[in-house]
């Protein structure tokens, strides 16, 4: 949605940077597409196997990682880490088990712990971006609000796209969203 010239993206409400990201994105990575890039190519290869190597992880543990590496700042989509989760399988760093109720444990292997070693000094630098940027927001809001308030949008989302909203069900989604908001102010 654009309104008054700006795109409006997740992280618009803290100052947004160019491209909707947040404010110290830009400067930090620099700037490629319509909403930048957070990692330079192949930095978040580097995240990633370096949150496997810690313990193995589910996809969504390692979006909540490197949110919280942030401070709440910056929180990687699902349509950029687990396609990269997958390359990392298909490159044989990765392995993938697949657990109850259709999750995925996500593990580290020996070659991806020689592929990490080979490139430890380029994922220092990563890190030590991530905490510079972290540094620079002063922390970002509380990572429990962000996941909050994106788990009420997508169930807005989620609802809306259902269709099949009548007046009654209009009523009871606008006063639980008026009464959260009431909350929140009062706060």
């Amino acid at each position: 949605m654009r309104m008054h010239g700006h795109r409006f993206g997740r992280h618009r409400g803290f100052g947004g940077g160019e491209g909707g990201g947040p404010p110290w994105a830009h400067r930090m990575w620099g700037g490629g597409g319509r909403r930048g890039r957070m990692f330079e190519q192949g930095a978040l290869r580097l995240v990633i196997l370096r949150l496997l190597s810690e313990k193995p992880r589910h996809g969504y543990e390692i979006i909540k990682a490197v949110e919280e590496a942030f401070g709440g700042g910056y929180t990687p989509s699902p349509g950029i880490v687990y396609p990269t989760l997958t390359l990392l399988e298909e490159l044989g760093y990765a392995t993938v088990t697949a657990q109850e109720g259709g999750k995925k444990l996500f593990a580290i292997t020996p070659e991806g712990e020689t592929f990490l070693g080979e490139n430890a000094k380029q994922a220092d630098g990563v890190f030590a971006r991530i905490h510079a940027a972290r540094e620079a927001f002063g922390g970002g809001p509380p990572a429990p609000v962000l996941r909050a308030m994106e788990n009420l949008r997508m169930a807005g989302r989620m609802r809306l796209a259902r269709g099949d909203l009548s007046e009654v069900v209009i009523s009871i989604i606008v006063e639980a969203l008026d009464e959260a908001a009431r909350k929140i102010e009062k706060s």
